[in-house]
Order: C-alpha cells, then sequence, then structure tokens
C-alpha cells in the first residue's frame, strides 16, 4: 500500500461541502433556505413560531392527539401546549414499545422582555423597561433598530397580539447608548459593566400630548397611541407578554450570498430543520416525534420548557392508543437534540480548538458533549450512540463535521440534551454551526442548515 494510498485510508480528513455539492442538491438547498427565511421573517417569538407551526401542520393533515384517540400506523397529530411550546408526532409500523424516533429543538431566543410596570417618563422622554431573556452582551442591543412582540391580555379579557416594527410603515423602537465624546468613564468599565441591565430602557417617543398641563405628558401620549391601537390602557402591561426584538428581515449575507443573516437563528434554525422533514414524511417504521420546545435558553424551566411533563403527557398520549408502556417507548427511543453550535471564527481563534470545533459549510455539526469546563450540565453521549448516528449519516450521503463549544477553560453551554437524557432516551447533539451567536444578528451557512434538514429526515426514517 503506498503513502498516499494509507494517508487516504488511515487520517480524517474533512472536505469543504461545496466541494461535495451537486447540482441538484444545490438547488433544493436554495429553496429550502428561501422558504426558512420567510419562517424566519414570521416567527421571532416562541408563540409565532407555534401559530406557524400549527398553520403548516394542519395544512399538512395534522389533527390535535386528544386522550383515548384509537391511532393507526401514518396517522398525523399535534399537540399546542399553551400557544408557546408544540409536539408533533407521525404514527409508525412498528409499536411504540419499539421507541420513537424524536428530534427535539427550541424556539425561545435571547431578547428583552418588557418588565410589568414597565411605563415610564424622564425628561421628556417615554421609555420602557426591560428585563433581558437569556445570555446576551448587553451593549449589542443598544443603537439597534428594535421591535415589540406579543400578546396584551387586557381588563376586559380579550387576548390582543401586538407587533409594532415589523411593517414598513411602522415605526421602530430603540435603546441609546452615550455619545463617544462623552464616554471616558464608560470605556474604561469592561464590556460586561458598559451597559447595565437598567440602561435597556426602549425609546417609545417625545411628543408630549397636546393640550394637557398634566405630568407625563409625553408618557400620556404614548399610552393614547397604545389605546388607539390595542384599546390598552396601562394597567393591562401587568398581564402582557410583550418582548423586544431586532427589527427586519431574514437576508443573505456575503456577496456570494452563501450565508444568512437574522435575529434568533439560534435555535429556530433547528426548529424548521427539524419541522419540515416531519411534515413531508410517509408512514415511518418507528412513530416520528418533533418536540419544538420554550425556555431553553434560562433553562428548560416552565410549563412550556423541555423539563415539563407536558412531553411525557403527549407521549404516554400515544402510547396508550396502542396500549404501550411509556417507560418501554423512552428506553427504546433516540433523539436527536437539535440544537446550534459556534462556528469556528478566526478573528476570535484563541477561543476555540480548531481540531474540535465546527466549521462553516462543513455540514451539521454534531456535538458528542456540550456542557461547561468539566462537561458541567452536559449529556455526554455514548460510542454507541455516536455510532449510530454517523453511520446513519453517512449512509444518508449528509454532510456532517464534528463540534464542540470552544476551548476546554474559556466557557461552554447546554441544550434540552440532559433532559432528554434524564428520561432514559438516548441522546445526541446537532444542529447549524452560528457565527455571532446569542447577538441581535446571527449568521448562518445555507449549506450547514441544508444539510441539518436532510440529518433530521434520517432520524425520522431510522434508515
Amino acid at each position: 500500500m503506498s503513502n498516499e494510498t494509507l494517508r487516504e485510508t488511515l487520517l480524517f480528513q474533512p472536505k469543504h461541502g461545496y466541494d461535495r455539492l451537486d447540482p441538484a442538491q444545490k438547488a433544493e438547498m436554495e429553496s429550502y433556505c428561501k422558504d426558512y427565511a420567510a419562517f424566519m421573517d414570521a416567527a421571532k417569538t416562541e408563540r409565532e413560531a407555534v401559530a406557524f407551526t400549527v398553520d403548516m401542520a394542519e395544512k399538512a393533515g395534522f389533527r390535535p392527539l386528544q386522550p383515548g384517540m384509537t391511532l393507526k400506523p401514518g396517522d398525523r397529530v399535534y399537540r399546542n401546549n399553551r400557544g408557546k411550546s408544540i409536539m408533533l408526532a407521525v404514527v409508525g409500523e412498528k409499536s411504540l414499545n419499539d421507541g420513537v424516533n424524536i428530534c427535539a429543538a427550541h424556539i425561545d431566543s435571547p431578547r428583552m422582555d418588557v418588565k410589568p410596570n414597565p411605563l415610564y417618563e424622564d425628561s421628556e422622554i417615554a421609555y420602557l423597561k426591560t428585563h433581558y431573556y437569556g445570555g446576551i452582551k448587553k451593549y449589542q442591543w443598544t443603537t439597534v433598530p428594535l421591535a415589540i412582540h406579543g400578546v396584551v391580555y387586557r381588563r376586559d379579557g380579550q387576548l390582543v397580539n401586538v407587533t409594532i416594527g415589523e411593517d414598513d410603515n411602522d415605526p421602530v423602537l430603540c435603546v441609546s447608548d452615550l455619545l463617544v465624546h462623552l464616554s471616558g468613564d464608560q470605556m474604561k468599565k469592561t464590556l460586561a459593566e458598559g451597559i447595565s441591565g437598567e440602561q435597556l430602557n426602549v425609546i417609545l417617543g417625545t411628543i408630549p400630548l397636546s393640550g394637557d398641563d398634566g405630568a407625563d405628558r409625553v408618557k400620556l401620549a404614548v399610552m393614547n397611541l397604545l389605546h388607539e391601537k390595542y384599546g390598552m390602557i396601562e394597567e393591562d402591561f401587568l398581564s402582557a407578554e410583550l418582548t423586544i426584538v431586532p427589527a427586519g428581515k431574514c437576508r443573505e449575507v456575503g456577496l456570494d450570498r452563501s450565508l444568512l443573516g437574522a435575529y434568533g437563528h439560534d435555535d429556530r434554525v433547528c426548529a424548521y430543520a427539524a419541522l419540515v422533514p416531519l411534515l413531508a414524511l410517509g408512514t415511518p417504521e418507528r412513530t416520528a416525534v418533533c418536540v419544538l420546545a420554550d425556555k431553553e435558553e434560562i433553562g428548560s424551566v416552565g410549563v412550556s420548557g423541555m423539563q415539563s411533563s407536558c412531553f411525557e403527557t403527549f407521549v404516554q398520549d400515544l402510547c396508550d392508543s396502542q396500549g404501550a408502556s411509556l417507560n418501554r417507548c423512552f428506553e427504546s427511543a433516540f433523539c436527536l437534540s437539535a440544537d446550534v453550535t459556534n462556528a469556528f471564527d478566526p478573528n476570535f481563534a484563541e477561543t476555540c480548538d480548531k481540531r474540535n470545533n465546527a466549521r462553516l459549510n462543513y455540514g451539521v455539526g454534531v456535538c458528542k458533549y456540550t456542557g461547561s469546563r468539566g462537561k458541567g450540565g452536559a449529556s455526554d453521549a455514548s460510542a454507541e450512540a455516536m455510532g449510530y448516528l454517523r453511520s446513519l449519516l453517512d449512509a444518508n450521503g449528509i454532510q456532517w463535521q464534528i463540534a464542540t463549544l470552544g476551548k476546554v477553560d474559556q466557557g461552554g453551554g447546554g441544550t434540552v440534551a440532559a433532559y432528554m437524557a434524564n428520561r432514559n432516551i438516548v441522546t445526541v447533539d446537532a444542529g447549524v454551526p452560528v457565527l455571532c451567536m446569542h447577538a441581535p444578528w446571527e449568521l448562518v451557512s445555507k449549506l450547514d442548515c441544508y444539510m441539518t434538514m436532510k440529518a433530521m429526515a434520517a432520524v425520522y426514517a431510522g434508515k
């Protein structure tokens, strides 16, 4: 055997994705990414993502799962969990005692949440006070166009949807920052201290109510605008769920249009990749389940998070339709925890182990473990689990790469994987590599998005 043959046989040599992409795949990739961009424009919050998913699912023949339903292979069901998370399933040929194939992603993203009593006026400027949600670099959220999304439960009992800042005719909002000419003291602070959480106050208006001589004339004028459009009074903020997110659409990035820039790729890029192949799935051998969860960015807590028993209830109802055991189902199941990973950024090369970090355009990133430092909070997949997924992806011609989240002592992060594994479900992390993760504007590769979707399709099919 020649040295060159020996090298090709024994050494691992990753190849750039575009060197392996054929014209038919490229056309399919562009079509998929165009649809994904439309999803991103329509679904900037978990509520909007759930509503979008329900609409797509019902058009694809899915119906709400009710306790006591009798299900047969090929049936398509879903459960909308309080409008903030959703689970869908296509019933397979085999008994649920033989397990299910799961793709689990989350649909919440870092943002700023409006406080319960937020509206105030200072120096004749009206503001909303916020509390940031998830891990953000606070300074990144100043001086960028912002929008309000959410719902208000009014005193009269009506739930009102609120969106301001996305239509071309809408105004946008903003958090101010200090001019550089007066930033001597600010510039001496660390990046973490330069903007405090209590300074993330959103400017709403500056014009006082005409003909009024009382206090807080600008605040009153702003409240009047909200009342005219949404029927709100100030007290209604107490029962509102309003979020501040970056305004604007998903855009192609780069002269070659190879990247997509948007708010919230983490983790709606994986959520959409998990949803699309399930909607197109025929009758699989094992039941296929898609989970789009909420609250991952703050620990997967609450009734809509992955730690909630709503997932058990959904799968229990599936099992009851066949007289199957939930515990048997879980112990035979496989889950792809579909969450993003960091893409190697040569501008910050010192933070990563380049040999083990995902890169743009090399396909879906497979993470044996996440967590931080000593694998804290990780779900560490076994060799058998990694081997199964590796074989599955290779058999389907899917481009994939290994991924770890930075150098060992640099930091880290987690996914929903640990909560699935805690249910005795074999789980592996995989997802799209992202540049600028958790920033108001994140970047992903079209090729990686496409290959992640193809990976989800292979998991559902199980072969």
